[in-house]
């Protein structure tokens, strides 16, 4: 048996990880999100990397549960136009700004994956990798904008936008490439790198 760790409090990883038909348990990362590199691939590997070894330090000073071994999983998205990277918005302006950037063209999805396995014999292993995904979205009116901004969906999501909820319904034309990657963790991606990790 493994333990496993989610090292953020997104509902929508959380969500993911259900689906998948995982048991975990949630502990989020509190450390402050700063990466040295501006390349969004880079950037969010950097950020997970980050969460993953903030709880796997906490982890490590745990006796580990009945001999199991556990993996931390950290992860982290951003959106990027012209690679310009786009956090989560600060207010409703910036919103509005970021939505007007994105609309009537194509942007990019980065999510990076940490995942660190603490053996039960002290040692460990580590993996690191990210996926990107194209997102082109149809030409919006500024009422059609603004509407979306008087909503409570954009403020707790990279880019002011989920492509799982009334926006992706609406305003999103297609992908290409994961889908649960834009939703914040690349699931498929994820059980191929456990699977290579616990082989």
């Amino acid at each position: 048996m493994i333990r496993y760790i989610l090292a953020s409090a997104s509902p929508r990883r959380r969500e993911l990880l259900e689906q998948a038909g995982f048991a975990f348990e949630v502990i989020p990362a509190r450390g402050e999100e700063q990466a040295v590199s501006t390349d969004p691939a880079r950037m969010v590997e950097e950020l997970s990397c980050h969460k993953a070894e903030e709880i796997a330090a906490l982890a490590a000073k745990e006796p580990l549960q009945a001999g199991k071994d556990t993996i931390i999983i950290g992860s982290d998205t951003v959106v990027a136009a012209d690679g310009e990277v786009l956090g989560k918005p600060l207010d409703r302006a910036d919103a509005i700004a970021m939505i007007t950037d994105l609309q009537g063209r194509s942007h990019q999805v980065y999510t990076g994956v940490t995942l660190i396995r603490l053996r039960a014999d002290g040692s460990r292993d580590r993996r690191i990798f990210h996926e990107c995904t194209d997102v082109e979205v149809y030409p919006m009116t500024e009422q059609e904008i603004a509407a979306y901004a008087d909503t409570e969906e954009p403020y707790d999501k990279a880019g002011a936008y989920g492509i799982q909820g009334a926006f992706g319904v609406r305003y999103v034309r297609g992908i290409r490439g994961d889908y649960y990657n834009v939703v914040g963790l690349p699931v498929p991606r994820l059980c191929q790198e456990l699977k290579a990790m616990l082989e």
